[in-house]
């Protein structure tokens, strides 16, 4: 299967949930993280420095329990910014 190329708006929003997840994460190791939203710490890697930029919502949503942060202000920290 061939992915379509994201576009700079995606990789954007992509970049800007990696660093929403790096702040909220802190201190806190990424083994540690990874291991409580049940992904691995690669995954998890890669979604922070934006080399995943469009990670799944389930994914999204378990690192959001994780790391104590809402849907609605990871929503909010990533939508779109008018250009």
């Amino acid at each position: 299967m061939v992915r379509t190329p994201l576009t700079p708006e995606e990789r954007e929003r992509g970049e800007q949930l990696g660093r929403l997840l790096r702040e909220a994460r802190g201190p806190r190791s990424m083994v540690e993280i990874a291991a409580a939203a049940g992904i691995s710490p690669e995954t998890l890697r890669k979604i922070e420095t934006g080399r995943a930029p469009t990670p799944a919502f389930f994914t999204v949503a378990a690192l959001a329990e994780a790391l104590g942060l809402s849907m609605d202000r990871i929503a909010a920290s990533c939508a779109p910014v008018p250009v």
